[in-house]
């Protein structure tokens, strides 16, 4: 078995601590998040505190792929992540990625710097009445317009991927998580707002960032409002269509 571990020249000092803590992960740090797919837990070593990604074991044909044709979805957190600071948009400090590599990929993680946020895109869902909530959704729609001019398709820019800190300044900075899937490519418009439907916009939200997004990209803001209404709306029936038929088929049997 093959490891590779890259690490951001900036933490080398860590590095020994870090592949400790990647040997003996089960006993280390506490839990963010404990999935069936993903687990997630934050570590504090000396003066740093750090996420720690673990992806769940790909298994059979997808195992071979991930280790010989295409990057890991570690591999592929880091390296977007610092594409992502290196074409100024914000994403946690990327720190490393470790795989194990065999006849196929097997444990691996991707590192980052803890952050410390103060909410995230889904708040502004839940509640209508969140403050300042019309300039927040005008600065993630400059965000994601910022995204789109760097060519870059955030493939997963749903809801709990974007947290959110807001500044000394009164202004507030956007922060992508859950790297892993992104195309990086000239979009047009259609593609551009098609890029919105995960984010489970109401009419409400559709309106104000439509008339943003038109705003920036020098387009009709009621031609903007159309496409992205008809995105999220298509999107939203079909989740909604999904989890209707899941209902029946757990009902069933």
């Amino acid at each position: 078995m093959r490891i590779n571990f890259v690490l951001n020249p900036d933490f080398e000092s860590y590095r020994e601590q870090l592949l400790e803590t990647l040997q003996d992960f089960e006993n280390r740090g506490e839990y963010v998040t404990k999935g069936k797919r993903n687990t997630i837990k934050k570590v504090i070593l000396n003066d740093a505190v750090f996420n720690i990604k673990q992806f769940k074991k790909p298994s059979g044909f997808n195992a071979l792929i991930y280790s010989y044709f295409r990057a890991g979805k570690a591999k592929r957190s880091y390296d977007y992540g610092r594409y992502l600071i290196k074409n100024g948009l914000n994403t946690p400090m990327p720190v490393a990625y470790y795989e194990e590599l065999g006849v196929g990929l097997g444990e691996s993680f991707y590192i980052s710097l803890h952050l410390d946020y103060d909410f995230d895109f889904r708040d502004l869902i839940h509640n209508p009445h969140w403050p300042e909530r019309e300039t927040v959704l005008r600065q993630m729609t400059a965000f994601t317009y910022k995204l789109h001019e760097k060519q870059i398709l955030f493939k997963d820019h749903s809801p709990g991927n974007t947290l959110i800190k807001k500044e000394s300044t009164g202004s507030y900075q956007f922060y992508l998580i859950d790297l892993n899937r992104m195309r990086f490519k000239k979009l047009n418009l259609k593609e551009r707002l098609h890029n919105f439907r995960r984010l489970w916009l109401s009419k409400t939200m559709i309106r104000v960032m439509a008339k943003e997004y038109a705003l920036l990209y020098g387009t009709s803001p009621q031609v903007t409002e159309d496409l992205l209404l008809t995105s999220s709306r298509s999107f939203q029936r079909k989740k909604i269509k999904k989890k209707r038929c899941k209902q029946r088929f757990k009902k069933i049997f």
